[in-house]
């Protein structure tokens, strides 16, 4: 159902963005840039996450890691991820697939500042074996609620 729901999803609000299959997992950040080609920072992995009463999904880079302290300065409290299943039902994405188009439920989707230097990023395509190819901007055009800094970089200390 996922699969088909982002390329439903795709098919009406964005037809030129490739859905990309492969034969390889795309399941982890670092499979999917072993499938693709790409930097592992590349990867625009979305998280399902609720601080407070909020639930919310936020896309970031590949390598950079949820920052607590940052997510409770903005949202006012600590951020839990969310477990496989729940994830599947807000979404309707596996775990692994999790991407912000197509979704079940409608939530805001977040992209963090550190997807700004890339031209180009590669979110989940809804299974674990696919992909999609979108330009950063376009990405934020098309599902993003408001640009924020949740996130710590490798480099940053505390970082990945």
């Amino acid at each position: 159902m996922s699969l088909e729901s982002v390329r439903a999803w795709l098919a009406e609000n964005a037809p030129d963005l490739p859905l990309i299959e492969v034969d390889a997992s795309t399941a982890t950040v670092e499979s999917a840039a072993k499938a693709l080609g790409v930097e592992p920072a590349r990867i625009a992995k979305t998280l399902a996450i609720r601080a407070g009463d909020l639930t919310f999904l936020l896309v970031t880079r590949g390598d950079a890691r949820l920052d607590n302290r940052k997510c409770k300065d903005e949202f006012g409290a600590r951020p839990r991820m969310l477990g496989a299943a729940e994830t599947l039902d807000l979404t309707g994405h596996p775990v692994g697939g999790v991407n912000p188009f197509g979704l079940k439920a409608a939530l805001p989707v977040y992209l963090d500042v550190s997807l700004r230097p890339f031209d180009v990023v590669y979110p989940a395509g809804g299974s674990l074996n696919t992909s999609v190819e979108v330009p950063t901007n376009r990405l934020f055009d098309l599902v993003g609620e408001r640009w924020v800094d949740l996130c710590r970089l490798p480099e940053e200390p505390g970082g990945a």
